[in-house]
């Protein structure tokens, strides 16, 4: 039997995803209201490495971001008509639904921050009225480990080298370094060791209990396993004491320690994360908004 060529079938999705993080790419770039010389020569080297350039609606689109960048600075209004050359293509048989192109344009607007190897607060301010206005997206990675991260170094209105050190590690997971022109995979490589992100929680999640899976990690100086166990049936859900691709909530006991409402670490941590680059909808959560919902 001759082996079947699917890359036929798989252009109208690449191409799409391909718009989708060009949408994002360039709200990442305005962001912080400005846009650097590293910014332009980051999203001229994404255009020239495109491999749709000569495609419509690409090939309208190029001359457009050109001229946008031609003064360097990208304005609302130019943002506006990128955005509707792409939406009007998009909008005639979508290959991918809401959810995921949303998600595709969250990547590319990571990216866009990131573009110039720094990271600004007013970029941080910027994506995190977009999670706001894009709260369907919870429970979905990287939503919620984005959103509780960003909860975590923007509660001072300051950032500091360590915590944008965390941002670029976390947020290089979600670039394509080769086909960066500033972002070098090496360097992110040696950060992500460096500060070693195993998990972050979800940030205030809704937990129901009816029909639900749940497992539990780690300590609570509240209850002990057996008991907790007890409650989440009485509220109908069901406990395991693994992770599988059904289970619903991983909830993480901390022993008390609010510090773990947001790092957390562990080998069921590792596996629930696994599970949601998969695209699984396990909820990562800490105990305390655990027993927040039991009410």
């Amino acid at each position: 039997m001759s082996q079947v060529d699917y890359s036929q079938f798989m252009s109208k999705a690449n191409f799409e995803k391909s718009l989708n993080s060009l949408l994002g790419l360039i709200e990442g770039i305005r962001a912080d209201q400005e846009v650097s010389q590293a910014e332009v020569d980051e999203l001229r080297n994404w255009l020239s490495l495109n491999e749709y350039r000569s495609t419509y609606p690409f090939k309208e689109i190029i001359p457009i971001i050109e001229q946008a960048l031609s003064d360097g600075v990208v304005t609302i209004d130019e943002v506006e008509d990128i955005s509707w050359v792409c939406q009007n293509y998009l909008e005639i048989n979508p290959y991918y639904d809401a959810i995921t192109t949303d998600l595709h344009i969250l990547q590319g607007i990571i990216h866009g921050i990131l573009s110039d190897n720094k990271i600004e607060y007013s970029e941080l301010s910027y994506l995190k009225e977009w999670l706001n206005d894009h709260d369907h997206l919870e429970s979905m990675f990287p939503y919620d480990e984005i959103y509780s991260l960003l909860h975590t170094v923007m509660k001072d209105g300051m950032l500091d080298l360590n915590e944008t050190l965390l941002l670029k590690a976390f947020f290089s997971d979600f670039i394509d370094t080769s086909i960066s022109y500033n972002i070098h995979s090496g360097e992110m490589e040696q950060l992500k060791n460096q500060m070693n992100i195993s998990g972050i929680c979800a940030l205030g999640p809704n937990i129901e209990f009816d029909g639900k899976l749940f497992c539990f990690t780690g300590e609570s100086t509240r209850m002990t396993r057996s008991e907790i166990e007890k409650v989440i049936l009485s509220k109908g859900g069901f406990f395991n004491k693994g992770i599988t691709k059904k289970t619903n909530y991983l909830i993480v006991g901390s022993g008390g320690n609010p510090c773990w409402a947001f790092s957390c670490y562990g080998r069921k941590i590792e596996q629930a994360i696994k599970l949601r680059k998969q695209g699984m909808n396990v909820i990562i959560a800490h105990e305390i908004d655990f027993w927040d919902a039991l009410g």
